[in-house]
């Protein structure tokens, strides 16, 4: 497994950051290790796909965790955070979710791997393939 560590500033959209890593760096197959810090909106989509729900706040949210497959053909990323009184929220990670003071992000990346995404019609949805490379 190879590591890749980085940090996310005010301002960036986590999604677009982690998107364009994993292409600039040719991630093939990969998984979030570790993510924590602080974002000032989120944006997420709950697991009826056609509801997207955003949030923002003054002070923030924690990020709990953000966890998924990555590769150049397609993230599924999952993120969760909470607010100022604990409560926590979570879904898919989508565009919109902006670092308020950082982030930082550990990626595992299988390089034995290739992850893909398929349209499978039982779920009606682009699910893993995993090959061997």
């Amino acid at each position: 497994m190879i590591i890749h560590a980085f940090r996310l500033k005010p301002g960036d959209d986590i999604k677009i950051k982690l998107d364009n890593y994993v292409k600039r760096k040719k991630i093939k197959a990969g998984v979030i290790l570790s993510a924590v810090g602080n974002i000032g909106k989120a944006t997420i989509r709950l697991a009826n796909e056609n509801i997207i729900k955003s949030y923002e706040d003054e002070w923030g949210f924690e990020i709990v965790s953000i966890t998924g497959t990555i590769s150049t053909s397609k993230n599924h990323l999952h993120i969760s955070f909470s607010d100022k009184d604990g409560l926590t929220y979570g879904g898919h990670l989508k565009k919109g979710c902006i670092v308020r003071i950082t982030a930082e992000i550990i990626i595992g990346e299988i390089p034995q791997l290739e992850f893909q995404r398929e349209y499978d019609s039982e779920t009606g949805f682009d699910e893993l393939v995993v090959n061997k490379i």
